[in-house]
């Protein structure tokens, strides 16, 4: 049986993707919070974490980005999950007992069009599952939680709305982190951070060789240099395996011009 961690309550959406990566057959070790997930995969208590990377409507998760570029860990694969919220609380309420609803902040972010026609008090929390699990121990009566359906599965909680993102376009991709290294795949790809010299054309020859190569760039995202002020490193995500002729003879060329490199996975790309 795989162990796996990731941050979260049982029930959060990151076991859904882990269980969508690896089967239901898994030994979940739950973290409070996302350091904790690599701290875990880097001291041998798990073989894989599995951490949310980025969501269609909010955008990249940075402290995860700056963990990938801190641990010398691997992206082993990654998952798309489509994000489906729903509202639960105790047996037995209704939707117009509700006066309290807790969540994380982005769940409550992604379900603002639903809550906006509710007069209750928004409270946000550390994570989805954990708001469902803090409702069904302590016997929340007028509230209720913004997580997943396993969720409520989990903590005995009933659904009293469904599907109250307000965008059906919701999906956020996950990836599974590990000391391993991904076996090539049929269909691959490699993600990246580098740094390029604080001079005019820099970042433009560093794309050039992308281009040229007919290499797919399918993410280019830039963060704050953490050791030198108004510096930035830029994560790639590009299409094919580094162990390709082409990748190979284009990571040549970007370790030419670029400043710093670090490869963060090539692994199998999600559909």
């Amino acid at each position: 049986m795989v162990k796996i961690a990731f941050q979260g309550e049982r029930g959060a959406f990151s076991e859904d993707a882990a269980t969508k990566l690896f089967g239901e057959n898994i030994d979940f070790l739950p973290c409070i919070q996302l350091r904790d997930v690599f701290r875990a995969v880097s001291e041998d208590k798990v073989r894989f974490g599995v951490v949310p990377l980025e969501n269609s409507q909010a955008g990249s998760i940075n402290e995860t980005y700056d963990l990938l570029l801190t641990y010398p860990l691997h992206i082993f694969a990654e998952v798309i999950l489509r994000v489906s919220h729903y509202l639960m609380a105790l047996p037995g309420e209704k939707l117009d007992d509700i006066k309290t609803i807790y969540s994380h902040p982005q769940a409550l972010a992604q379900c603002e069009g639903f809550l906006s026609k509710l007069k209750v008090e928004i409270v946000p929390s550390y994570d989805t599952a954990g708001s469902a699990k803090m409702i069904a121990e302590k016997g929340l009566g007028n509230c209720a939680a913004i997580a997943s359906r396993r969720a409520a599965a989990l903590y005995g909680l009933e659904i009293l709305a469904s599907e109250i993102e307000t965008s059906v376009i919701n999906y956020t991709r996950f990836v599974a982190i590990s000391k391993e290294k991904a076996k090539r795949a049929e269909q691959n790809k490699t993600s990246l951070v580098f740094a390029a010299e604080h001079k005019p054309g820099s970042l433009y020859r560093i794309l050039g060789i992308f281009a040229t190569k007919n290499i797919n760039l399918t993410k280019l995202e830039s963060r704050p240099s953490r050791t030198k002020p108004w510096e930035y490193v830029f994560y790639a995500d590009f299409e094919g395996h580094l162990d390709s002729e082409v990748c190979q003879e284009a990571l040549k060329e970007l370790q030419r011009e670029a400043t710093f490199i670090k490869i963060l996975g090539s692994y199998p790309q999600a559909t």
